[in-house]
């Protein structure tokens, strides 16, 4: 039996009519923003200001890139360009060592480790000596 599974879960509520609350601050930051605006510049500077940053909000808010908010993806190019970009691996020189430590006893009795066999060499791989036999034949 096969379930759907429910997709774009991500939902923020409505505050303010249509708008979430983040939504709703921008709008009021702006036009906090412009209403001083209004009184310390000319109606015409005010008007030429007032557009862009009316039309920058109104953008900032409602805009979309690949479905991701574009406040979202401001943040993320924000983020990456202040950040470092540069990533050196540098090897840590350790030592190992091999040696038992004194005082502690091997797990290899005393009459083993005198028997010790020396070590084999290994011969050619059995893969040649196949490769050879089957070119005989």
């Amino acid at each position: 039996m096969q379930f759907q599974l429910p997709q774009f879960i991500e939902y923020e509520t409505k505050i303010v009519g249509p708008l979430t609350f983040k939504q709703f601050m921008f709008f009021g930051i702006a036009g906090a923003f412009l209403f001083v605006l209004y009184f310390m510049l000319p109606l015409s500077n005010f008007l030429a200001i007032a557009i862009f940053i009316g039309g920058g909000t109104f953008v900032l808010v409602f805009g979309k890139t690949n479905g991701r908010p574009l406040l979202i993806v401001l943040k993320n190019f924000l983020t990456f360009t202040a950040s470092n970009k540069l990533y050196l691996w540098k090897r840590k020189k350790t030592f190992v060592s091999f040696k038992p430590r004194e005082g502690k006893r091997s797990l290899i009795p005393e009459t083993e480790k005198k028997q010790e066999l020396p070590l084999k060499i290994a011969e050619k791989s059995r893969l040649k000596k196949i490769r050879s036999r089957l070119e005989i034949s």
